[in-house]
């Protein structure tokens, strides 16, 4: 009895009498689960359930379905935005407006998103800290690694570069930005500090994903001829990639295992939420059932996204890089982004900043590099050159942040520069037309150079 009891407190994601134990103060700090920014911030989104009605209903079986749909479906405050899946499916089917098919995806992405965050959670209470963070690691940024994934299989490699560059700057300059704008007016008479360690960490890792994007790009640039750097870029693209994800793994092992406690986000203020919340509200089978579910209506609705972008391009009279850098990753991380900005309002920067920055590593080293090695396997030719205007913009935005956090402090006026910094990026791709047919670009090329022969 006394071994059992030891164990129990040694792994307090175990079953107590056949329900998940609920963590007791003590064995919290020693030996529960930590609970990193992201999951801090999706939880600022989520609602209380109440079960007095379902405790009512007398049949086991239908009583946990309808317990699980109370907690994964009306459980966020982002539910009203659910219909938009059935409608988006319904349009598609219907032929309805392409343009409207596309707006209905991208806004049923985002509590989809939003959910997938919450479920890899209930599962870490039963796994433990290590494999559950690792399913956030992985499971982190499905969305824009399952939209590119279908862009792929289109050949529009375009699209993915340009919805993978647009999270990155999303969140560092217009998520982070308006963190810190947002914290720094309603703490305007606090000194607000973070944890500049983390930063630290996180701001190497995107100097080197920079890196990895710089030199195919000189590369390009260093030859006599671009035709000549085609292929051997495109191998310097894959050994790059392949670099970014062995050092994502050792960041793992940092992040996971030897230095866990500088990626820990404490909320010492809502002690009785954070009690309720280490009690798993729904089963360790139940979750993955959910969590396979939600990736499929993911999938789906990627597949209409990647589907109509140029329709709604030509509808809207909008560039393609300007949705998939701008609208895309706003629409489609909107409830991460949401939970930032509301613990930047209680004065935590170290959440919003273990949101943002961890997002942006997460694709920069992660999710764009497994892309460059799924198209090697895919027989498709994506490298790591996002063009001159795009790599530039990311060069800015990551030496920008840098220079932003490197004391330790934060006031409005950091977030305010970052914020506008995005504005002009966002403008620049606004006014930037780029035809959907790449042949175009050579047409239009030719008529220029014919232009200029015949006005001279």
């Amino acid at each position: 009895m006394a071994s059992r009891q030891i164990q129990q407190e040694q792994q307090p994601w175990l079953l107590e009498n056949g329900h998940p134990k609920v963590l007791t103060k003590e064995s919290r700090h020693g030996h529960g689960r930590s609970r990193t920014a992201h999951n801090m911030s999706s939880s600022s989104l989520r609602k209380k359930s109440d079960r007095t009605l379902v405790s009512k209903i007398r049949c086991a079986s239908v009583r946990n379905v309808v317990a699980n749909i109370q907690e994964v479906i009306l459980g966020t405050k982002l539910s009203i935005l659910f219909p938009a899946i059935p409608a988006a499916i319904v349009a598609h089917y219907l032929g309805l407006g392409r343009s409207w098919v596309f707006i209905l995806s991208l806004l049923g992405l985002t509590p989809l998103a939003e959910r997938v965050s919450f479920l890899t959670e209930q599962i870490a209470i039963f796994t433990g800290p290590t494999v559950g963070g690792l399913l956030n690691a992985t499971c982190g940024n499905v969305t824009e690694l399952i939209i590119a994934i279908f862009a792929l299989t289109s050949n529009k490699i375009g699209v993915v570069k340009y919805s993978l560059l647009g999270s990155v700057l999303s969140n560092l300059l217009l998520v982070l930005g308006t963190s810190l704008l947002c914290g720094g007016i309603a703490n305007i008479g606090v000194e607000q500090k973070y944890d500049r360690r983390q930063a630290d960490v996180n701001s190497l890792m995107l100097l080197l994903a920079l890196l990895c994007h710089l030199l195919p790009l000189l590369f390009t640039y260093s030859a006599a001829s671009a035709e000549l750097t085609v292929e051997p870029s495109l191998y310097l693209s894959r050994a790059a990639s392949i670099v970014m994800l062995l050092a994502y793994f050792a960041y793992l092992i940092f992040q996971l295992w030897t230095h866990r406690q500088l990626f820990e986000a404490e909320d010492e203020g809502e002690s009785e939420n954070n009690e309720a919340e280490e009690e798993a509200v729904i089963g360790f089978w139940s979750g993955f059932a959910w969590l396979a579910g939600m990736t499929v209506f993911i999938a789906l609705l990627s597949e209409y996204v990647v589907d109509t972008i140029e329709d709604a391009s030509d509808s809207w009279g909008l560039s393609v890089s300007f949705l998939s850098i701008i609208l895309l990753p706003i629409v489609g991380n909107a409830a991460e982004h949401a939970g930032a900005i509301i613990f930047a309002f209680k004065n935590k920067l170290d959440i919003s900043l273990g949101v943002a920055l961890g997002s942006s590593t997460q694709i920069a080293m992660f999710v764009v590099p497994l892309c460059v090695t799924v198209s090697w396997a895919m027989g498709v030719n994506m490298d790591l050159n996002f063009n001159l205007l795009e790599t530039g913009s990311l060069a800015v935005a990551i030496i920008v942040t840098s220079f932003t956090l490197q004391d330790g402090t934060s006031h409005y006026m950091k977030g305010l520069v970052l914020l506008l910094c995005y504005f002009v990026i966002a403008a620049c791709f606004f006014v930037q037309r780029i035809p959907n047919d790449p042949n175009d670009v050579h047409n239009i090329t030719l008529k220029y150079v014919s232009d200029s022969i015949l006005s001279a």
